[in-house]
């Protein structure tokens, strides 16, 4: 009596998956179907660059300088670090880096460049993200400028502004604005 009687037979267990099988199905499901919920990441929250400065008395007061050939020159502090950011009326520059800069066109207008090796080497500052696009955006003439910042990295259209120096140059030519250096006279 010592055997025992017999058993029923066990049922085949699926084998479970090994991690690099799971690893291929959910790339396979990613690429047909997207992400699944948990996985979308948060939408980024929209930034106003720039409207900072705008509205502050000194930014207006160095682009007043700055449209009629002047020097001001301001400090702003960030993340305690102090930053000096300066125009002699024919450029705009960031802790003694020229950001932007003129070249004249004619009589009444002229040519604003950027400088991306400066703009780039600064591009983590966020005293200097906001000056960019105030310094953009106080220009009516150039309302349709391209320069975005994504990612902690300025883009000029859709690529990256440091991937064109070495086909374009250090220089960007962002368009034409009307400078008031010239007094305008009545006709008689």
């Amino acid at each position: 009596m010592t055997s025992q009687p017999d058993k029923a037979p066990k049922k085949d267990k699926p084998k479970k998956q090994t991690p690099e099988q799971r690893q291929e199905l959910m790339r396979y499901n990613r690429m047909m179907y997207g992400p699944t919920a948990r996985e979308v990441k948060p939408v980024a929250k929209k930034v106003n660059y720039g409207s900072a400065y705008l509205s502050h008395p000194k930014f207006q007061s160095l682009m007043a300088a700055f449209r009629k050939g002047t020097a001001f020159k301001f400090e702003v502090s960030d993340k305690g670090k102090t930053y000096a950011i300066a125009t002699d009326g024919t450029d705009i520059s960031f802790n003694g880096r020229t950001i932007f800069y003129s070249r004249p066109m004619n009589r009444y207008e002229d040519h604003l460049l950027l400088d991306r090796v400066s703009l780039t080497q600064y591009q983590t500052t966020e005293a200097l993200i906001h000056l960019a696009f105030a310094v953009l955006r106080s220009f009516p003439e150039l309302a349709g400028h391209q320069l975005a910042y994504m990612q902690h990295e300025f883009y000029y259209g859709a690529e990256p502004l440091e991937a064109g120096i070495p086909t374009g140059g250090p220089n960007l030519l962002l368009g034409s604005y009307r400078h008031s250096k010239v007094q305008e006279r009545a006709r008689s």
